[in-house]
C-alpha cells in the first residue's frame, strides 16, 4: 500500500483545493490530510484565515478523498507524521516548490501544480471587500504600522492625516498614500476604518468623529484619558454599528495569549499577584520626556502593564495608588501603580528615564510564571515551582513589530460582523481609562 500525505489550511474551500486533493489521492492508495490550526497559521504569519478549523475539516471530509484527517499544530510535525504513519509520498502545491525538499530524506516529495486563476485570497476578496484604512498621526508608531499592514489580507492603508502639513506630506511620500492636513471630514469620507496613532490627548476627539461618521476605529493606547470618554466612545460605536478596539499589540499576540492560557489552567494554582514592568530611557527631546501634561512613564506604558493585571485578576480592583519620581516639570520619570483586589494584588512599573528589568511575574499558590524582558513581545516564558529543578518552558513566534496581530484581529472582526474582541474587551478598556483618570488627578 502506498501512503500519501498532504497539508493545508483549506480555508474558503474551492475548486483548487478539490483538485489538489484529487491528484494527491491518485498518487497512492491511502491519503492522509493534515489541516492546520488557526494558532499554527498565526505562528507562521498567516493572519487571514476565515473559516474555523471545524468547517475546514468538514470540507475536506466531504470530498471523499481523505482516508484519514489529522490536525497540524506545530513546527516539525511533518517529519513526525511521516514516521508515525509510514508515509511513502509527501505532496503539496507547487507554490511551495523547494520548501520541503528536506523531506526527501524520509519519503518521496512531489509538488503538484496549482489550479490557475483561483485562490483563497481571491475568494476572500470577493467575499469580503477590501477595507480602506486611513491613518491618523504620522509619527513613530504609524511609520511601523504601514509596513506591518502589508502582512494582513483584506485591508489597504490608502491615506494619512496630520494637521501638520509638512509631516503629512512627508509620510504620504514615504509610504505612497494620500496625505491630508486640512479637513478631517474629507479625510474620513472615503474610508471604512481608521487607525489612530496621534498624540494621547487627541485620541478621544478623533475617535469620536470617526465613529460618528460610521467608521470602524482601531485606537492606540490610551484610548482616552477618562472613563466617561471611553464609555461615550463605546456608546457611539454601538449606535453606529462600528467596531471600536484599543490597540495594545501584546493583547493580540500568540505568545501572550498562550501565557494567559497556561496561567489560567491552574498549573500555578490560584493567582494572587501580578507584577509587570515596562521602562526605557527615552530621548530627552521626545514628547514623553518633555510634555508636562501628557508625557511620562505611566501614560506611555501604563496600559501595557495593566493588561496582564486585568486579564488575570479581573477589572474589579478595590484600590489603586501611585508613587512617582518626577522631574522639575512634573513629568513622572518612574511610576509604581499598586493595585489591591479581593483575593490578590498587583504592581505596575513604568518609566521613561529609569531602567528596570522588563519582566512579567505571575505568582500563584503552586508556582509562578516568569516572562523575561521584553515580556510585552512574548516569545517565551517559564513555569517554575517550589522544586527548583522542575520547570516548564514555552516558546512562541513573534513576527515583525507585532502590529500585524492587532490589525488581523481588527479585520477579522469587521469581516465577520462582530463588534467585540475577547482578546481585549470593552470592560478592560473602560477599567484602564478609569485608572488613567485617577493617575491624571494625581498630576493636578
Amino acid at each position: 500500500m502506498t501512503r500519501v500525505i498532504t497539508y493545508g489550511s483549506f480555508d474558503l474551500f474551492h475548486e483548487g483545493h478539490y483538485k489538489l486533493l484529487e491528484r494527491a489521492k491518485a498518487l497512492g492508495d491511502y491519503l492522509i490530510v493534515g489541516v492546520t490550526t488557526e494558532q499554527y497559521d498565526e505562528s507562521r504569519g498567516k493572519l487571514n484565515v476565515v473559516d474555523s478549523i471545524i468547517d475546514r475539516i468538514e470540507n475536506v471530509k466531504k470530498t471523499g478523498f481523505a482516508d484519514k484527517i489529522i490536525v497540524e499544530d506545530h513546527i516539525g510535525q511533518k517529519v513526525e507524521d511521516i514516521h508515525k504513519y509510514s508515509v511513502d509520498i509527501f505532496t503539496i502545491g507547487s507554490d511551495w516548490t523547494g520548501e520541503f525538499d528536506y523531506l526527501n530524506d524520509f519519503c518521496k516529495v512531489i509538488y503538484l501544480d496549482r489550479t490557475k486563476e483561483i485562490s483563497s485570497t481571491l475568494l476572500r476578496t470577493q467575499k469580503y471587500p477590501i477595507i480602506k484604512l486611513g491613518i491618523v498621526g504620522t509619527g513613530r508608531i504609524a511609520s511601523r504600522f504601514v509596513p506591518e499592514a502589508k502582512f494582513v489580507s483584506g485591508i489597504e492603508a490608502i491615506s494619512a492625516f496630520n494637521p501638520n502639513e509638512e509631516s503629512a506630506k512627508r509620510f504620504a511620500d514615504r509610504f505612497g498614500v494620500q496625505g491630508y492636513w486640512k479637513s478631517f471630514d474629507n479625510f474620513l469620507e472615503p474610508l471604512d476604518a481608521v487607525y489612530i496613532a496621534s498624540l494621547h490627548q487627541t485620541h478621544f476627539e478623533y475617535a469620536k468623529a470617526a465613529l460618528s461618521m460610521g467608521k470602524h476605529v482601531l485606537c492606540e493606547k490610551p484610548m482616552a484619558l477618562s472613563k466617561a470618554q471611553v464609555l461615550e466612545l463605546f456608546a457611539i460605536a454601538k449606535e453606529n454599528d462600528c467596531l471600536l478596539m484599543e490597540a495594545i499589540k501584546t493583547a493580540y499576540c500568540p505568545g501572550f495569549n498562550q501565557l494567559l492560557g497556561v496561567a489560567r489552567s491552574g498549573i500555578i494554582g490560584n493567582i494572587v499577584d501580578v507584577e509587570a514592568c515596562f521602562t526605557r530611557i527615552a530621548d530627552p527631546d521626545t514628547r514623553e520626556s518633555r510634555d508636562p501634561n501628557f508625557g511620562g512613564g505611566f501614560l506611555e506604558f501604563g496600559n501595557h502593564t495593566m493588561l496582564p493585571i486585568f486579564k488575570l485578576l479581573g477589572t474589579q480592583y478595590k484600590d489603586v495608588s501611585f508613587n512617582s519620581i518626577k522631574n522639575e516639570n512634573g513629568i513622572d520619570l518612574y511610576t509604581k501603580a499598586s493595585f489591591t483586589f479581593e483575593k490578590g494584588m498587583a504592581l505596575s512599573k513604568t518609566g521613561v528615564a529609569v531602567k528596570s528589568e522588563g519582566q512579567l511575574i505571575i505568582a500563584g499558590t503552586k508556582g509562578y510564571i516568569l516572562a523575561e524582558s521584553p515580556w510585552w513581545l512574548t516569545k517565551s516564558f517559564e513555569v517554575r515551582f517550589e522544586n527548583a529543578y522542575k520547570k516548564e518552558q514555552y516558546t512562541a513566534k513573534f513576527l515583525g513589530d507585532g502590529l500585524r496581530y492587532e490589525l488581523s484581529e481588527f479585520v477579522s472582526l469587521i469581516h465577520n460582523g462582530e463588534r467585540k474582541s475577547y482578546k481585549f474587551t470593552e470592560e478592560e478598556s473602560i477599567a484602564m481609562a478609569g485608572v488613567v483618570e485617577k493617575f491624571m488627578e494625581t498630576r493636578t
